[in-house]
């Protein structure tokens, strides 16, 4: 896979430009919705690829995967410190899936780091909303590469969505 070029590797290159410091209204936006247990907001990361894998083959045999692969979404939420949902776009329901939709209105922006610094981004963000007088109500953060995507163009982004 090494002598493949960028352009074959399973995650898109990021345009950042296309999701940093924008805003987007999401109207019923669909997706499938998994669970996993966390243990003080660190996830086990076996458990990510397997659900995540799970997730796009059910998505792939029902052609419900997003035509564009760049704006597939993968969200990661927090409800608690023991557990986390992951969201995966799709633009059909799917049955023997939990289908779900996100509405409201987001601001959104990429930070370029390890899965650490997302408390330091966190903050970063909650300190650039109130600059515009806005709060967050529930961040959402998609992951933009696999640890091996991440290492082959030199970024790990992520994609921080705050519903305000």
């Amino acid at each position: 896979m090494d002598n493949q070029p960028i352009n074959s590797q399973c995650c898109p290159e990021l345009n950042v430009t296309k999701w940093d410091n924008q805003t987007f209204i999401w109207n019923n936006k669909m997706f499938i919705k998994e669970t996993i247990p966390t243990l003080f907001h660190m996830p086990f990361p076996p458990m990510i690829g397997q659900k995540i894998t799970k997730m796009f083959t059910h998505a792939e045999k029902v052609n419900a995967n997003l035509d564009n692969k760049e704006d597939t979404l993968i969200l990661f939420a927090d409800p608690s410190a023991f557990k986390s949902e992951i969201y995966l776009t799709v633009k059909s329901p799917i049955d023997n899936e939990n289908n779900v939709t996100i509405s409201g209105t987001f601001m959104s922006k990429v930070f370029d780091g390890g899965y650490n610094d997302v408390p330091k981004h966190i903050k970063q963000m909650d300190q650039y909303l109130n600059t515009i007088n806005k709060k967050a109500k529930k961040y959402y953060i998609h992951y933009a590469y696999c640890p091996k995507c991440a290492k082959k163009f030199g970024h790990n982004y992520m994609i921080f969505f705050a519903e305000i």
